[in-house]
């Protein structure tokens, strides 16, 4: 497992982005800020990428590397339904890492 300075700074890169601030910031509240979907429930399963590529305004391909930054810092969990993959904020990992940059700061 990868040092905690190596955590922090994993998610302070993938903050570095309003693209993917604003993705947090919508998965916060998914229900205010996406259409329904056919499968997976928009709470309990996450948010599938179309809706969120929809919503960013943005290609397939480029709400995968956004999303993929944002799984792999340890802020979003994805999974998948069918052929569909779901997102949802990871909110321990967040509360962890809010706490792990106060103290280097």
């Amino acid at each position: 497992m990868p040092s905690s300075d190596a955590n922090v700074e994993s998610a302070l890169r993938a903050l570095a982005s309003d693209r993917r601030l604003l993705i947090l910031q919508w998965l916060k509240r998914p229900k205010a800020h996406f259409r329904a979907q056919v499968d997976g429930d928009l709470v309990k399963d996450g948010v599938c990428g179309v809706l969120i590529a929809e919503k960013l305004g943005v290609s397939q391909p480029t709400v995968s590397e956004h999303l993929k930054i944002l799984t792999q810092a340890g802020l979003l969990n994805a999974k998948r339904v069918k052929q569909w993959t779901f997102y949802k904020r990871n909110e321990s990992e967040i509360a962890r890492m809010k706490a792990a940059i106060v103290e280097k700061i």
